[in-house]
């Protein structure tokens, strides 16, 4: 027994060390004082104590040299070997009988069976093998398989056992050899055995009908194997993979494990879990017990408050042991030689070694009838010419002569004979005899019906049907290992990140971040911002909106082309950092530029993907279109010349679009004046442009929400939709807001509702928060109110609201 640790092992060492040179007066040896004494009456011997470890340090050599003078034994040895290890002896205080059980307790009940320790581990006389144990070795003395000498020809050995059931199924069995491995994983009872009888009543059915029975592996740690593919896959060709990971629940704030998975080392397990939080590899966890008694296995992780249970749990299936893979390689001996088989073989070949087990006891048992009923009719004939035969005898002057006189008087075999010699004299009166003839008879009838089994296949694999039922009966228990219908598959990166709400930053020159939406604290309208990125000189934010980290976000670029990234690939920074460019996390062309992105939770849902252009086109795509995610990115729209993707918005194509320019309009047509168009269509027109105009965004006209308008210069409004009335697509739309030179141009419009956040984020990186309810409603041609103080030569850039619910 030992410690992992170094440090922990060195103080165990000094301990015993200590131990060893420091006993207690109550440590004592029993019964070596009597044991001594009744070999001598030495006086030193009576009057002086050497049971005690410190008197037995001083006295030993005086008390074994006096033994060994008056009785020639030598016991120096005996006192030095408990001199050197110190064993502690203590008294056995309860024993209690269980009766039988599956399986059998190390047996201390009697003087004979006692034990000794040494204070870490119990070292028994005695234990016996559990009752479904003493099945394999059933009939083994009948014959019924070969024996070989062993190693060293001292003994003969069977080359294998009866074994009423397929051991290597049930119990598994795990080996290599030059050459080859062998890993079969435990079954349940039950279900081999009726695998057995479903095979002996069909013994032309396929793997998949067996699988009706025979569910998978069923492991003593119980646990769950993800799927049955690899299942399927190892019965039929007799290779395969099962994956199997740990019972866990959760209680309040803990994580517990009340099974793990098959050959892990409960410890083992322990000690990587507190290596991977010491790693800060895994985070949120605050403490670890192992609480696992003879009720059971339990072992308790706790959480910080702040932690995510399904995060942790997934993190400690990826990295440790909570979740393995086992290897099913079904490689046997078969006539000498290794060779890997189906479910369906093993247990073919199990039912034909039946059969000759079967066989063999058969033919033992009928010829120990034949031998007794031959017996029986020598003492039959004796007991018809009884007198004469005892006449026989008396007149023979030795057993030889009596013997050859039997024989050829009554034309009787050699064992008959001797039998009749040998039987005592109370075998003549009548009930004896009655019982003879009884036995004889009964006799006949098991011959006949042994006989009758030899000669029956039907009979013989009837029997094996039977015994294997009794065997389900009387051993048969539960199945502990579930089978989920799927494997889940590895632990993905998505299922070991938290999904939270976070803000995503790009700028013009192409760097992207993502941030925790909790870094930003709401202002009041007016304020003066915190900074949102630390960009380059003249680097401006293009990108702002918030989302969750398991969202796929869809990246379009000037050429019209789309790429994919999940949110939590892309870096997370501080509001201070300028993230990482996104030429290294996408796939892009030279000169190409990402102009809009879109979050999406779901790629295959029922929606589309409406697209409007800087030249005011609009184009409306099945987002299906985009469920296949490609490294190298695809095709999105067709773009005219010097035109651009401004804006792209989910929708399921039946709602109200607004289309807002820089120079003040805004249209607000029905989506479905828009076909549906294939990725490689240019789109129709949505807005009729004034020169040197231009989109600036696309929003979705909800008639419980407001639009938000916001200017260049810091101002901005909220106005009611129905102040915007619907028409036909390619109109020039109506004022949205009254630009001047005070407010300056749009840069951007939102749809918002009264719960909801804004976002604004200048060219210099200055970013405000604010609550949507503290932005003035007001009419359409008027020029708004102040949004945000501006610092001299500073200009809003992007707007983005934040919802309650991403």
């Amino acid at each position: 027994m030992g410690f992992i640790s170094d440090r922990k092992n060195k103080k165990l060492e000094y301990v015993v060390y200590s131990y060893k040179k420091d006993t207690s007066l109550l440590d004592f040896v029993p019964f070596i004082s009597d044991f001594i004494r009744e070999q001598t009456s030495s006086e030193f011997v009576m009057k002086n104590n050497f049971d005690r470890y410190g008197n037995m340090q001083n006295n030993y050599r005086n008390v074994s040299s006096i033994v060994l003078k008056n009785t020639g034994r030598n016991y120096t040895n005996l006192f030095e070997y408990f001199l050197n290890y110190n064993y502690l002896f203590d008294k056995v205080v309860k024993l209690e009988s269980k009766g039988v059980q599956r399986v059998y307790s190390i047996r201390v009940d009697s003087k004979c069976h006692s034990f000794v320790a040494n204070g870490f581990i119990n070292h028994n006389t005695e234990c016996r093998l559990t009752p479904i144990a003493e099945e394999m070795l059933q009939d083994i003395d009948k014959d019924t398989v070969k024996f070989i000498p062993n190693y060293d020809e001292s003994y003969k050995e069977p080359i294998v056992l009866p074994g009423k059931f397929p051991n290597l199924l049930v119990n598994g069995t795990t080996g290599i050899a030059v050459g080859m491995t062998s890993s079969m994983p435990p079954h349940n009872l039950r279900e081999i055995a009726d695998s057995i009888v479903a095979m002996v009543d069909n013994p032309e059915i396929k793997t998949e009908e067996l699988m009706q029975f025979v569910k998978g592996p069923d492991f003593p740690t119980a646990g769950v194997v993800l799927g049955n593919g690899g299942i399927k896959k190892a019965y039929k060709t007799g290779r395969g993979r099962v994956r199997v990971k740990a019972k866990c629940e959760f209680e309040d704030n803990k994580i517990i494990v009340s099974e793990i998975p098959y050959m892990v080392n409960k410890t083992s397990l322990i000690e990587s879990i507190v290596e991977l939080v010491k790693s800060k590899k895994v985070e949120g966890i605050k403490d670890i017990r192992d609480e696992s008694d003879r009720k059971g296995m339990r072992i308790v992780i706790m959480l910080k408050d702040s932690a995510n249970k399904e995060v942790v749990l997934n993190q400690l299936y990826k990295h440790t042991q909570l979740q393995t893979t086992f290897s099913i390689i079904m490689t046997s001996l078969v006539a000498g030689q290794p060779k890997t088989m189906s479910l369906k073989n093993l247990i073919n070949f199990f039912i034909q070694h039946r059969r000759r087990i079967v066989i063999r006891r058969t033919e033992f048992e009928l010829n120990k009838a034949e031998e007794r009923v031959h017996i029986l009719e020598g003492l039959r004939i004796a007991l018809k010419n009884i007198d004469n035969v005892v006449k026989d005898i008396k007149e023979s002057k030795d057993v030889e002569t009596a013997k050859a006189l039997l024989i050829e008087k009554y034309t009787l075999s050699e064992k008959q004979s001797l039998a009749i010699l040998d039987m005592r004299l109370q075998r003549l009166t009548g009930l004896e005899q009655t019982k003879l003839q009884e036995e004889y008879n009964s006799l006949l009838e098991v011959i006949k019906d042994l006989k009758d089994i030899l000669n029956s296949e039907t009979r013989i694999f009837g029997i094996i049907k039977t015994e294997t039922l009794e065997l389900k009966e009387k051993y048969g228990d539960d199945r502990r290992t579930i089978i989920t219908e799927e494997d889940e598959g590895d632990i993905q990166d998505e299922s070991l990140i938290e999904n939270e709400a976070v803000i995503i930053t790009a700028t013009r020159e192409g760097y992207i971040k993502q941030t925790l939406l909790e870094d930003y604290r709401q202002q009041k309208r007016g304020g003066t911002g915190i900074i949102a990125t630390e960009k380059k000189e003249e680097d401006i934010v293009e990108h702002l909106f918030s989302t969750k980290t398991h969202n796929y976000l869809l990246f379009f670029t000037n050429i019209g082309r789309v790429c994919w990234l999940k949110v939590y690939n892309i870096p997370r920074g501080s509001r201070y950092s300028k993230g990482k460019a996104i030429v290294n996390l996408l796939k892009l062309e030279e000169g190409e530029k990402v102009n809009a992105i879109l979050p999406i939770s779901d790629l295959t849902r029922e929606s589309y993907v409406m697209f409007a252009t800087k030249k005011g086109k609009v184009k409306k795509t099945p987002l299906k279109s985009f469920s296949r995610p490609r490294k190298m990115g695809i095709k999105a729209i067709k773009l005219e010349n010097n035109d651009e993707v401004v804006a792209v918005k989910l929708t399921p194509g039946n709602l109200e679009v607004m289309l807002g320019s820089r120079l003040g309009n805004a249209v607000r047509f029905n989506e479905v004046d828009v076909r549906v168009m294939g990725r490689n269509a240019s789109g129709v027109r949505g807005i009729r442009l004034k020169d040197k105009d231009e989109v600036v965004g696309m929003e979705i006209a909800n008639p419980e929400a407001t639009l938000l308008t916001v200017t260049e210069k810091g101002f901005g409004k909220r106005t009611e939709m129905s102040e915007y009335r619907v028409t036909r697509r390619g109109g020039k739309g109506v004022r949205n807001i009254k630009i001047t030179d005070k407010n300056g141009n749009v840069v951007g419009i939102k749809t918002v509702k009264d719960e909801d956040e804004a976002m604004f984020i200048t060219q210099n990186g200055v970013v405000i928060r604010t609550t949507v309810n503290g932005i003035s409603k007001i009419g359409r041609s008027t020029q708004g109110v102040r949004l945000i103080k501006l610092r001299e030569g500073d200009k809003v850039k992007t707007v983005t609201r934040i919802i309650s619910k991403v």
